[in-house]
């Protein structure tokens, strides 16, 4: 009987080694995949929209925020001002602008 008693012991010893490493790997693991799919994909869709913002220059046709598309006619600072038309000219912030179209494409619009 003594026999059982002393490994019946010695099996909690095991269990809580087991249970420590559970409860570090757990939320390791949680915090990688986190990382992987959510942090790291958001940093690097903001660092190419920081380079677009940087590159755009006078003359380039751009969609900005609201679904507007225009060129740009002068810039001015973290400010952009883009003409809609011959007649219409608005001024928006560089970081509204989603994408950078490829020339010509509003006139074949």
């Amino acid at each position: 009987m003594s026999l059982f008693i002393q490994a019946a012991h010695a099996a909690p010893e095991t269990a809580g080694a087991a249970s420590l490493f559970g409860q570090i790997l757990l939320p390791v693991a949680f915090f990688a995949i986190f990382y992987f799919l959510v942090i790291r994909p958001q940093s690097k869709r903001t660092k190419e929209h920081r380079a677009m913002v940087n590159s755009l220059t006078v003359g380039s046709e751009i969609i900005f925020a609201g679904g507007l598309m225009g060129r740009i006619k002068a810039l001015e600072g973290d400010y952009a001002v883009v003409s809609l038309n011959n007649h219409t000219d608005v001024k928006i912030q560089r970081a509204s602008v989603i994408s950078v179209l490829p020339a010509g494409t509003i006139e074949s619009v």
